[in-house]
């Protein structure tokens, strides 16, 4: 059986990974030097997450799991799967 992406979760993908390579990763990087080096709380949202969620909501990427196209993307699960799978690779 062949599986091919929608054109819409291909191009949620390739925002997605862009977003996470410009953006998430720099912020983690920080935010765990942070909590190495300053003892921060592990437990609290850390300063960077406001503007990434400001980011986010800018480029479309916010709430992507939500199948209700008025408070979310509207994708199916076949087409959230993969953006799933991508934002899982942050530590």
């Amino acid at each position: 059986m062949d599986f091919e992406h929608s054109e819409r979760s291909q191009r949620y993908q390739d925002l997605l990974t862009t977003f996470m390579a410009e953006h998430v990763a720099p912020a983690e990087r920080a935010i765990e030097l942070r909590r190495r080096t300053e003892g921060v709380d592990p437990t609290e949202a850390p300063p960077e997450m406001a503007e990434l969620k400001r980011i986010a909501r800018s480029q479309g990427l916010w709430n992507l799991f939500r199948p209700d196209e008025e408070y979310g993307a509207g994708l199916s699960n076949i087409e959230y799967a993969p953006l799933a799978e991508i934002m899982g690779r942050i530590i």
